[in-house]
């Protein structure tokens, strides 16, 4: 889960709805990586911005972000294995380095995009099924 303060999601919602909830109108403008914080900078794609100031800054923790390239196994592919005692094969997921690290060291710079994308597409799911699940609570 990533966590989303009520001013945030104040601001997605309004990004969604100026969208008319296309959300692939919805896409980033601009990135940064800090040790701490992904932020990405979000706008339409029908109503580009003149200046990053005007877009909506969405800050990501690392570990936040961590987990989604886990869960969607970027930094990992299938592969084959040899057990190192009983001598026989088996098919396993190799990761090819951490999370953070894998983005920052070995992912392409088209990894590196897909990923943002990966985490803008996690952000708004989070949103839009925490938004639908209260709207039913009782």
């Amino acid at each position: 889960m990533i966590k989303i303060s009520q001013k945030l999601r104040s601001q997605l919602w309004w990004l969604i709805i100026s969208v008319d909830y296309d959300y692939s109108r919805i896409t980033i403008a601009d990135h940064d990586l800090t040790d701490e914080v992904l932020t990405l900078w979000l706008e339409d794609k029908q109503d580009f911005k003149n200046s990053i100031d005007e877009c909506l800054q969405v800050d990501i923790r690392v570990r936040d972000m961590a987990r989604i390239i886990k869960t969607e196994n970027l930094n990992s592919y299938e592969g084959t294995r040899l057990h190192p005692t009983k001598n026989f094969a088996y098919k396993t997921r190799i990761e090819i380095n951490a999370p953070v690290q894998w983005y920052r060291d070995d992912a392409s710079i088209q990894e590196q995009q897909w990923t943002r994308e990966a985490i803008l597409k996690a952000l708004l799911t989070q949103l839009v099924e925490a938004g639908t699940a209260s709207d039913y609570a009782y």
